[in-house]
């Protein structure tokens, strides 16, 4: 019987995350290519604000991926989904999505952005080559917070991305972009 009953309450804790990540991920798709090129500039010239290293950054990158609205919920079994786009010289070069999946102790939704700023040949290639690229798993990704943004110049930038997370809204106990994959979608 208790068995039973440890079951039932996992089936509901996954239908209870699962609908509150789906209620919120209408919020995270754009309408059109154009919403969400908007949303991403919007999204970058936000962050140049808030954080000027990150525009000191963009000069350097090869190439920049905003995803502007990423919604992520969860209780005890969780989820993310945002999408975004990728410029190159200043053109939009491609539209991506951002999508994790977790378990574990976590309660709470919440709503972020977060930029990509990728600095090698390397990283911008294994981006367009590969079916997805799974945030710790090939090229090397820094995620900067205030701390690693004071330090950082053009003769520091060694690593081969440097990821900016910002304008956070609602509450969930962690925030990470580790374990989040990014696949091309079509626009």
């Amino acid at each position: 019987m208790n068995t039973i009953k440890h079951t039932l309450q996992s089936i509901l804790v996954v239908a209870v995350a699962t609908f509150a990540l789906a209620s919120m991920s209408s919020q995270a798709v754009a309408a059109s290519a154009e919403d969400l090129n908007k949303d991403a500039a919007q999204a970058l010239q936000t962050l140049y604000k808030t954080n000027p290293a990150a525009e000191s950054i963009s000069k350097k990158a090869k190439a920049i991926l905003v995803f502007p609205n990423i919604v992520k919920a969860g209780l005890v079994f969780g989820g993310s989904y945002g999408e975004g786009v990728l410029t190159k010289n200043s053109q939009f070069a491609g539209y991506y999505n951002s999508v994790s999946a977790s378990w574990g102790w976590q309660v709470g939704a919440e709503s972020y952005s977060y930029v990509m700023f990728l600095m090698s040949d390397k990283a911008v290639k294994y981006l367009d080559k590969s079916k997805g690229w799974e945030i710790g798993i090939g090229p090397n990704v820094v995620v900067v917070n205030e701390g690693v943004a004071k330090n950082l110049s053009s003769s520091t930038l060694k690593d081969d991305a440097y990821a900016f997370i910002f304008d956070q809204q609602g509450l969930m106990a962690s925030l990470s972009i580790e374990g989040t994959k990014v696949s091309r979608i079509k626009r």
